[in-house]
């Protein structure tokens, strides 16, 4: 299950987290983010997964310069270790762990 996060929860749930944690930043108005939400489901059976609404958590969106929606930031041990922007498949999405 994907669960939604805001800017004090984030040091919580990310920033202090061990291991691979996906943060897919989007917006309710956003087409491909709605075309994205199964896909991220999906891959929140075997991975911890969260998303971030944009438009309600400003400053942390551009803390990480989010200039486009759907963009989906993976973490390691709290930190960015690679990022994805736009809809892309399940498969992409895993493959960032790569």
């Amino acid at each position: 299950m994907v669960n939604e996060i805001n800017e004090e929860s984030f040091q919580s749930k990310v920033r202090e987290s061990k291991g691979f944690v996906y943060v897919d930043f989007y917006a309710t108005w956003c087409g491909p983010c709605k075309m994205l939400a199964p896909i991220m489901e999906e891959v929140s059976k075997t991975n911890t997964v969260y998303k971030m609404d944009t438009d309600n958590n400003m400053d942390l969106a551009q803390e990480f310069g989010i200039m486009s929606i759907p963009c989906v930031i993976l973490f390691k041990d709290g930190k960015e270790v690679k990022r994805s922007v736009g809809l892309v498949s399940k498969e992409d999405i895993e493959a960032m762990k790569n």
